[in-house]
């Protein structure tokens, strides 16, 4: 499963790195960092149209995340990426702004990667 991970902490590559080696490197996970959603719009446009999963913080310098958001779920229809929106805030404004604009999911910062794994095993991408 290709995903794209957006955050302007670069701290989160290397921790999504060691939390998913095992996927990694048997290739059933392939993982793209993006530090921007200006960047993550780069990295999409540059990408061939395939299934994909994008997780991204909402709170960020610049574009935001519900941004990028709204931007991908505008743009980018066939086939449409699963958009999983991440924050370290879970107050129900970025909820429901984020369920209006067609987020998948809505998860809090930190990360829980057991439960995060789990989702991803049940997503048909």
């Amino acid at each position: 499963m290709k995903i794209l991970v957006v955050d302007d902490e670069r701290d989160v590559q290397f921790l999504f790195e060691q939390k998913f080696r095992k996927e990694i490197r048997s290739g059933f996970h392939n993982f793209i960092f993006a530090f921007s959603g200006e960047e993550a719009l780069k990295e999409l446009e540059a990408m061939p149209r395939e299934e994909l999963l994008i997780l991204s913080d909402i709170n960020m310098p610049g574009m935001s995340g519900l941004d990028l958001l709204e931007k991908v779920k505008d743009k980018y229809r066939t086939p449409p990426p699963c958009v999983m929106m991440i924050t370290a805030y879970s107050d129900e404004h970025n909820r429901k702004e984020a369920n209006r604009l067609g987020a998948d999911d809505f998860l809090t910062k930190p990360v829980d990667f057991v439960s995060l794994k789990e989702k991803l095993e049940t997503l048909n991408l």
